[in-house]
């Protein structure tokens, strides 16, 4: 029996990972695994990244966790190359250790701007792995987008009476652009305009939860930029670190400013730490210098069209994707973990979620490992 506890509801398939390097790990066995699943959604720039590892051991060596009351300049540099990604030079950040902290203290931030205590978001919305977002007993207001495609209105929002659902007393409303858990599922843009401004006008937040989606995940830096929306306060995890534990909540000047203005406290023992800093001010640089999401974009439209062609299949039901996000459904869960499985054996790593195979690679994918790994799963998708 194993020491370590698994509580992730998900069988350990390769339990010795012994090596890594880019998009690759290797087994004890000497086995080589093309991980498209980005070590769920992290290791946005590859794994054994050489750049990122550097700028860890530099900052090792000065200073790697610092208190309350003292710090290094490299927090101060990184917060601001995240304000820049942002488009919020004026803003303020926080670095924390997880995208779910992160969601956590956005909305506590939120809360204590507004005085009000009820969340809004879209019923497939993933929040992180905190009580308080899965039990959405009290407390919340869940709006089905999906309603949207079956409205006899179609898209004449105008006359939707849907939205006169959301209630006024609104704290803020916490907007996935594009993940559901994994499904990659977007909900209409005008309708997320028509929800912000509604959200807005009455005196709530915008909160774009970003910890899957962002960080070159969809093609641009972040999912709400495909909505053409300015979120109050972004949540920025997993591949900001590229497999190291660090997140971050933005905030505009407006919002920081409120914030300030309360008594509110968040007190955290790794709160805005030098070594997490470093990493994330690595990775901004690392994809910019190395035109990362534009390159990635564009190979990513390009395996796109490739898995669109697998429709052809009897056991394919849908393909969808944006970016380096991809989502292939399947007949049914039996097909899918069979299907993950043989994948598994012809040395590719996805992610099964029900029916559905989750694809996400790093960034650094090329186009012919992503063009290897379409026509893999065209054959054992022809036998299926």
């Amino acid at each position: 029996m194993s020491a370590v506890f698994n509580s992730t509801g998900h069988h350990l398939e390769l339990p010795e990972i012994v090596s890594s390097e880019g998009v690759y790990v290797f087994d004890g066995g000497g086995n080589r695994y093309m991980d498209l699943g980005s070590g769920v959604w992290c290791t946005s720039l590859g794994h054994h990244n050489r750049r990122i590892n550097d700028a860890i051991v530099t900052q090792m060596d000065v200073l790697t966790h610092a208190g309350f009351c003292y710090s290094n300049p490299i927090v101060e540099e990184a917060a601001t190359a995240v304000l820049s990604i942002c488009g919020l030079g004026d803003g303020a950040v926080v670095f924390l250790c997880s995208g779910s902290e992160g969601i956590d203290y956005a909305r506590q931030a939120s809360r204590k701007i507004t005085g009000r205590t009820l969340s809004l978001t879209f019923h497939d919305a993933y929040l992180g792995s905190f009580s308080s977002v899965i039990d959405r007993s009290s407390g919340w207001s869940s709006f089905d987008w999906e309603r949207c495609g079956r409205c006899p209105g179609g898209t004449r929002l105008a006359e939707c009476d849907h939205l006169d659902e959301i209630p006024d007393g609104v704290s803020e409303f916490l907007f996935e652009p594009g993940s559901s858990a994994g499904q990659v599922r977007f909900a209409p843009v005008q309708l997320v305009r028509r929800v912000v401004d509604r959200v807005r006008a009455n005196g709530g937040k915008i909160i774009a939860n970003e910890v899957t989606t962002g960080i070159g995940r969809t093609g641009s830096w972040f999912g709400f930029d495909h909505y053409g929306i300015t979120p109050d306060l972004i949540v920025i995890g997993k591949g900001i670190g590229n497999g190291y534990p660090v997140s971050a909540v933005v905030m505009n000047r407006q919002t920081a400013d409120e914030l300030a203005g309360t008594d509110f406290k968040y007190m955290q023992s790794h709160q805005n730490d030098p070594l997490g800093a470093a990493v994330v001010k690595a990775v901004i640089a690392t994809i910019e210098d190395e035109s990362l999401i534009e390159r990635s974009a564009a190979n990513g439209a390009a395996c796109l069209e490739a898995l669109e062609h697998l429709v052809s299949h009897r056991a394919v039901v849908a393909v969808r994707g944006r970016g380096s996000m991809f989502a292939v459904d399947l007949a049914d869960e039996a097909t899918c973990k069979r299907v993950f499985r043989e994948l598994l054996d012809h040395g590719f790593i996805v992610c099964p979620r029900g029916a559905t195979l989750r694809i996400d690679p790093p960034l650094i994918t090329s186009r012919e490992e992503l063009r290897s790994f379409a026509e893999t799963l065209d054959g054992i998708l022809a036998m299926a």
